[in-house]
């Protein structure tokens, strides 16, 4: 009878396994190995991040809402998100508190600052998560929040003629995901086809993880026509803090010039002040 029994569990449990295999998509087989961590201040560390090299020089430029201009904020942009540069340009992207419009926000290589105001597409959600530069500077990709299948593509302020300064600026093209993605918070190139998105996703049935760092294989590099994205979860961003409760995932950055990967991760409660962190990572 206790082998019958035992038999029946093992047949079960096999079963089991093979339910949750189908159910989620499995983990890339090359991960991304924490390395280490550094403290995110949450008035001024807390939404997004970028290193900005300009001739010798290399700045490492965070966003939060304490980053945000006062003349910014009285025109009713109260949320900046996670930004990115390339060539020595720097695009930060703002959302409207009345969820009329975005804007992104683009420095020269001079220091000069210029905006691009978009005017929401048909459709469009009014979040403006992050931005996200192609490594030849022409095209920039860009989120919404919520479940989404697409990312949107915008020429790049600054560094393509089609992003006139003082007109607005228009959705270019779309990236056509196969697998929906919920609240992502920013995204970066890690080569002219390969992105890495961080997921503040709290509910985990997407891809059978909570808060996943992702990455999105595209069909081809960006050219200002939709083009097509393959999704696949590669791990779970660390939640580790002296708080329990709720942890926000925010913004990411890949460096190539040696291969770190940094996300921020907001701690939970009163911890946020004291204990949240960008994490750092390299590929293992």
């Amino acid at each position: 009878m206790r082998s019958s029994i035992l038999r029946r569990g093992v047949v079960v449990a096999t079963l089991l396994a093979a339910t949750l295999a189908l159910a989620a998509p499995a983990y890339a087989a090359t991960g991304w190995v924490t390395v280490g961590s550094d403290r995110a201040r949450p008035l001024d560390e807390s939404q997004g991040l970028t290193v900005i090299r300009r001739g010798g020089t290399v700045e490492y430029r965070y966003t939060g809402v304490g980053t945000i201009p006062a003349d910014v904020a009285a025109r009713g942009y109260d949320h900046v998100g996670d930004p990115d540069s390339a060539s020595g340009w720097y695009v930060e992207p703002y959302q409207r508190g009345d969820q009329n419009g975005k804007m992104f926000r683009a420095q020269s290589p001079s220091g000069a600052w210029t905006e691009y105001a978009h005017p929401l597409a048909s459709g469009e959600a009014y979040n403006n998560s992050w931005d996200a530069i192609t490594p030849n500077g022409t095209w920039m990709l860009a989120g919404e929040w919520g479940t989404m299948d697409r990312l949107l593509g915008f020429a790049t302020p600054g560094l393509n003629p089609a992003a006139v300064p003082g007109a607005t600026l228009p959705l270019a093209f779309t990236v056509r995901l196969d697998h929906p993605v919920r609240d992502v918070q920013g995204c970066d190139f890690s080569s002219a086809t390969v992105l890495l998105c961080s997921s503040d996703d709290p509910d985990g049935t997407l891809f059978g993880t909570t808060k996943p760092l992702l990455q999105v294989d595209l069909s081809r590099a960006p050219d200002g026509a939709d083009v097509t994205g393959h999704v696949t979860a590669l791990r779970q961003l660390p939640l580790s803090s002296g708080c329990s409760g709720e942890f926000e995932v925010e913004g990411i950055d890949y460096q190539e010039t040696d291969g770190t990967l940094r996300v921020i991760v907001m701690s939970p409660s009163i911890c946020v002040l004291f204990d949240s962190k960008t994490w750092r990572f390299k590929q293992g």
